[in-house]
C-alpha cells in the first residue's frame, strides 16, 4: 500500500468539496521515505483516508488522482482515458472511429484537472498524440499512460510523442522528449478544413494552440475585406483563417523568428503564393507604436491580440494587468473607426473580471467608444472541472470600436 501524508486539522475542507490540489501549507506530516512523483494516500488530521494523488515538492504538494482508496494501475489509466474519449464523442468532436478528415483531426483529448488527470495534457493531431507532463508523477508514469492511451484509442492513433522538456525544466532525467509509441515525421494536421504544421519538437505547448479553434472560426466570419493585424501570431492560426474569410490583407507579428517561419509555412500550405499576407519578426508593443508613419500610412480595421500568459502566478498579477491595459490601449488608439478587436488572456490567475476591467480601462484611456460583441472562452475539449474553477484560463472579448 502507498505511503501516507497527514493533513493539518481542518485542512481537509477543500478536499471534501473535491478540489484536486493540496497545498504544502496544509500538510501536517509526511511519512518518511516518500519521493517526488510517488503516489501517496492522503489522510485527515484524525487519520481517515480522503484522497490518493501524486506528491511533489512545491506549493502544490499533492495533485489528487482520485478520492477513492484504490491502486493506480493500468486499469485506472485505461478508465480515465476512456472517460476522456467518451466525453469528446458525446460532444460530437470525435466519431466512432475518428474525427472528420474533411473538417479536422486536431483536438485535446486530456485537459489536466478538467479530465480528472491533473498534471497531464494530451493533444491529438491526426494519427499522432502529443503527451505533456506538468507534474513529476505523470512524468514517471508516462510509459504506462502511453500504453493505456494506445489501447483506448485503438486505430485512431498510430504515434505518441512525449514532450515535457519545457514543462519540467528542473528535471535532468533522459527521455523528456521523444516517441513513446510509433514514430512519424508527418506533422501536418487539419483544423476546420485548413492545414497547419505542428512543431512538436521545439514548438510551444504541444506544438499548436488547439484551444483557439472555435475563436478562429468566429474571426473568419468577420474578416471579409478587412485589413487584419494578427499580433503574437505564433504559427499563424488566426492569419490563415482571416485569409479564408476574404481579408484584404493580413499582417502577422511575433517576436520569435521561429514562429514567423512557421506562420509563413502554414500560410503557404493553405494559400500558396498569396500576396495578401506578410509576416514581421518584431516586438508587439514596438510594432503597434509604429503603425502609421514612419512604417507606412497603413492602418488596420481588425486586430487580434493573443499574447502569451502575462502572469503565471499570483505575485505577477498586478504587473500583468498593467500589461494587458497598456497593450489594449495601444490597439484602441491605432485601430480604425468601426474596427473590430479580438483580445485574449490565457493567464490562469487573471479572472474574467480582472481582464475585462483591464480592457475597459484601456478603452477609457484611449477615449474610444467600445461595445462587446462576444465573450469568448476555451472550447469544450478543454473542459473545466466544476470543483476546480482555476481551470477556466482562456478569456476573450470581441469588441466593436467606434
Amino acid at each position: 500500500m502507498y505511503k501516507s501524508i497527514r493533513l493539518r486539522k481542518g485542512k481537509d475542507e477543500s478536499l471534501r468539496r473535491f478540489h484536486p490540489w493540496i497545498f504544502s501549507g496544509a500538510i501536517q506530516q509526511i511519512e518518511e521515505g516518500i519521493q517526488e512523483g510517488e503516489v501517496v494516500r492522503v489522510l485527515t488530521f484524525e487519520g481517515d483516508f480522503i484522497a490518493t494523488g501524486h506528491y511533489q515538492q512545491g506549493s502544490i504538494a499533492v495533485r489528487v488522482l482520485t478520492f477513492s482508496d484504490v491502486v493506480i494501475d493500468d486499469a485506472f489509466w485505461h478508465a480515465r482515458l476512456l472517460s476522456a474519449l467518451q466525453m469528446r464523442q458525446a460532444i460530437g468532436l470525435i466519431g466512432d472511429d475518428s474525427v472528420s478528415e474533411e473538417s479536422g483531426n486536431s483536438y485535446r483529448l486530456v485537459h489536466g484537472e478538467g479530465d480528472n488527470l491533473p498534471g497531464l495534457i494530451i493533444d491529438v493531431y491526426g494519427k499522432t498524440a502529443v503527451m505533456q507532463a506538468h507534474s513529476i508523477g505523470m512524468h514517471l508514469m508516462r510509459k504506462q499512460i502511453a500504453q493505456a492511451l494506445a489501447d483506448v484509442m485503438e486505430s485512431r492513433l498510430s504515434h505518441i510523442y512525449y514532450k515535457s522538456e519545457t514543462t519540467l525544466p528542473f528535471m535532468t532525467a533522459d527521455d523528456m522528449n521523444g516517441f513513446l509509441y510509433g514514430g512519424s515525421d508527418d506533422n501536418i494536421a487539419l483544423e476546420n478544413g485548413l492545414k497547419f504544421r505542428v512543431d512538436w519538437l521545439k514548438g510551444q505547448k504541444t506544438g499548436f494552440f488547439v484551444d483557439q479553434r472555435e475563436n478562429r472560426s468566429l474571426l473568419e466570419q468577420y474578416a471579409r475585406d478587412k485589413r487584419v493585424l494578427n499580433m503574437f501570431c505564433y504559427t499563424g492560426g488566426f492569419s490563415f483563417y482571416a485569409m479564408r474569410g476574404g481579408a484584404a490583407l493580413v499582417h502577422s507579428v511575433d517576436s520569435s523568428a521561429k514562429a514567423i517561419e512557421l506562420t509563413r509555412e502554414n500560410v503557404e500550405l493553405n494559400f500558396p503564393g498569396d500576396p495578401r499576407h506578410e509576416a514581421f519578426c518584431e516586438d508587439a508593443f514596438k510594432f503597434l507604436e509604429n503603425i502609421g508613419y514612419p512604417r507606412s500610412p497603413l492602418s488596420y480595421d481588425l486586430i487580434i491580440l493573443d499574447p502569451p500568459a502575462f502572469a503565471k502566478h499570483r505575485g505577477a498579477l498586478h504587473n500583468a494587468l498593467k500589461g494587458y491595459t497598456r497593450l489594449n490601449q495601444k490597439a484602441f488608439e491605432k485601430i480604425e473607426k468601426g474596427g473590430i478587436l479580438f483580445t485574449f488572456s490565457c493567464s490562469q490567475v487573471v479572472t474574467k473580471d480582472h481582464f475585462r476591467n483591464a480592457v475597459f480601462t484601456a478603452a477609457a484611456l484611449a477615449r474610444r467608444k467600445v461595445r462587446i460583441l462576444h465573450q469568448l472562452h476555451q472550447p469544450a475539449d478543454h473542459p473545466i472541472n466544476i470543483y476546480h474553477p482555476e481551470g477556466e484560463y482562456l478569456k476573450g472579448l470581441v469588441l466593436y470600436v467606434e
